[in-house]
């Protein structure tokens, strides 16, 4: 079982650094604006913003992928 087990963990540990590395240039495509002290967002708030992350997270990964084939 170790062994299918392995390349399902390498490949989330490899997706999950990707994310992590990207994730400066995601918040920067998607600028987003901080929360002002002790104000918090609603439900619905929230939900846009991540939509937007998505949509920036997509964009980043290619723009990548463009830079990495020139």
């Amino acid at each position: 079982m170790a062994e299918t087990d392995s390349p399902t963990q390498s490949e989330a540990q490899r997706r999950y650094r990707e994310f992590m590395e990207l994730l400066p240039l995601t918040l920067a495509l998607a600028g987003l604006p901080t929360s002002d002290s002790g104000r918090y967002y609603n439900e619905e708030q929230i939900e846009t913003r991540l939509f937007t992350i998505r949509y920036a997270y997509k964009a980043a990964q290619g723009l990548v992928r463009q830079i990495a084939v020139r």
